[in-house]
């Protein structure tokens, strides 16, 4: 004899029994009705999906979903799980996105993280965060890189690509059947033609370094006499400076740029940390508001610039690049001055070469920070004018 049709009334009289069970529907083979113990009552799909794995999926509760609406969701999600689909429906480039950041970029600590949230808020999810995912294709990615060149430029643009790119290629992994809408020819600029050659000469450095003041301006001396990157200066402590002198140069995150180790730092340098004053609340030798390290690069650059007067434009990046210039000037090997910045030395010389280099850093250093001095005493200009007077 056939079952009863179930309806919202039979829902209603289901009474509760000493343990949770599942009351089946007749007009939806799959579709049930869970009562608790205390009188609770869901709606349930229950079916296999293709690895024959027995899959429970909760569609409302019985108060607020009458049973025609909970039976339709029910065939919904049974075919879904059935195909091999998700039963939430259709994922949102949101969605993907926040798992990404979790199980990517934060699960492996990538220093880039606040970066590509940046863009993720400014440029791509007001674009396509409400977006099913694999709706987005080619024309979408060039649309989108169109209007933020327009409005950020091609560097922006390039920055977005890399960021898409990598999470079309993370759900691309993680899904047998879908290919990612990138494509090579979609970047907006040549990093070779980005890259920069800028190096401050002479009379420059002379002419900065009489006008650097302050907090920034010493921080601005420290980046040229040490060749080390900004943030590694700016972030400095007092603890990482020795009663002697040496500087441990911190890389607390194994994906953080800079290798370089121990620098016994030379006289020059030692004498711009010990003029600095020593903040009781503050751990850092540049320090900013509360208990931060210096973060107020734009600002303070844009004041030396006006100190300066007009000069080619020039970054701090450039203190970098002109340090490792004039260590090759004073005469310093090329493998000692790469240790100095602590670029990764590739190879089988950066896998079996263990040596610390510690001295030879010691010197190029205090080789580099000689001809610094040289430089600011302007020593040619000097000689030229004794050899005339002779």
């Amino acid at each position: 004899m056939a079952r009863k049709t179930l309806t919202d009334k039979g829902v209603a009289a289901l009474k509760p029994r000493d343990k949770l069970y599942a009351h089946p529907d007749p007009q939806c083979p799959g579709h049930y009705v869970r009562v608790s113990p205390i009188g609770g009552k869901s709606y349930v799909a229950v079916a296999r999906d293709l690895n024959g794995k027995q899959i429970w999926t909760t569609i409302g509760n019985a108060a607020h979903l009458d049973i025609d609406a909970a039976r339709q969701k029910a065939r919904e999600i049974i075919n879904r799980v059935k195909g091999g689909q998700r039963v939430e429906g259709p994922e949102t480039f949101d969605s993907v996105a926040k798992d990404w950041l979790k199980r990517h970029v934060e699960a492996k600590g990538l220093l880039s993280s606040k970066r590509v949230r940046g863009y993720l808020d400014n440029h791509i999810l007001p674009a396509w965060g409400g977006r099913v995912f694999t709706s987005i294709g080619r024309s979408d990615v060039t649309k989108l890189l169109d209007n933020v060149e327009d409005n950020s430029g091609p560097v922006a643009a390039d920055k977005t690509l890399a960021i898409v790119s990598s999470i079309f290629n993370w759900y691309a992994a993680r899904n047998d059947n879908y290919n990612t809408p990138i494509v090579r020819g979609m970047r907006r600029s040549s990093s070779k033609e980005r890259a920069r050659t800028r190096i401050l000469s002479d009379d420059e450095i002379r002419l900065i370094w009489s006008k650097a003041e302050g907090t920034f301006g010493d921080m601005v001396k420290l980046l040229l006499i040490t060749a080390q990157r900004r943030d590694k200066v700016a972030s400095v402590k007092w603890d990482d400076v020795s009663v002697d002198g040496v500087w441990d140069v911190a890389n607390g995150n194994k994906r953080q740029k800079g290798t370089c180790g121990e620098l016994v730092l030379p006289p020059m340098a030692l004498d711009i940390v010990r003029s600095r004053p020593r903040l009781v609340s503050n751990p850092y030798i540049f320090p900013g508001p509360g208990t931060l390290h210096f973060k107020s690069y734009d600002r303070q650059k844009r004041k030396l610039d006006k100190a300066t007067g007009p000069l080619p434009h020039w970054q701090l990046h450039d203190l970098r690049r002109t340090a490792r210039s004039l260590m090759s000037r004073a005469g310093v090997l090329p493998h000692i001055s790469e240790r100095v910045l602590g670029h990764v030395i590739n190879g089988v010389e950066g896998i079996h070469d263990r040596h610390a280099y510690r001295e030879e850093k010691a010197q190029a250093l205090k080789a580099l920070a000689g001809l610094i001095g040289s430089i600011l005493r302007n020593d040619d200009a000097n000689q030229k004018v004794r050899r005339l007077r002779g």
